[in-house]
């Protein structure tokens, strides 16, 4: 029983600190006012836009959050218009130097190719080819 009291020492410093800690009750922030859909204030140069309701839902995810908080819901929407015509390219065109592929210098001249380029290259190899563009491709 001798041993006891110095094993115990440290633990005891801790009590007053435990007893307070529980004590003092859990704070939740006041409930924040409900998120509300708003355009966007200023959108970057390029960028179009249409109502949600505008085309149909072709996706949705639920964001898991805590008891209390605002739910979040990401919903996605088939566009109302697309220009079909920026993603099609003549492959032999844009090939300047024949080599059989589109290298990032060559993907330069067709804006929505040097834009997707990054997505497209799933080899990052810096360069594609005709299988990497299969449909965008109208040679």
């Amino acid at each position: 029983m001798r041993g006891l009291p110095l094993i115990f020492p440290p633990l005891l410093a801790l009590l007053p600190a435990l007893a307070l800690a529980q004590a003092v009750p859990a704070t939740r922030p006041a409930a924040a006012t409900p998120a509300q859909t708003q355009a966007m204030p200023e959108l970057p140069v390029g960028i179009r836009t249409q109502a949600l309701a505008a085309g149909e839902q072709t996706g949705r995810v639920d964001i898991a959050v805590a008891e209390g908080d605002t739910p979040v819901s990401v919903r996605s929407v088939q566009a109302h218009s697309v220009d079909g015509r920026a993603y099609r390219l003549a492959f032999a065109a844009l090939d300047s130097n024949g080599d059989g592929f589109i290298d990032r210098d060559e993907a330069a001249a067709h804006p929505a190719l040097h834009d997707e380029f990054k997505a497209l290259d799933v080899q990052r190899r810096g360069k594609l080819d005709r299988a990497d563009l299969a449909g965008w491709l109208i040679d």
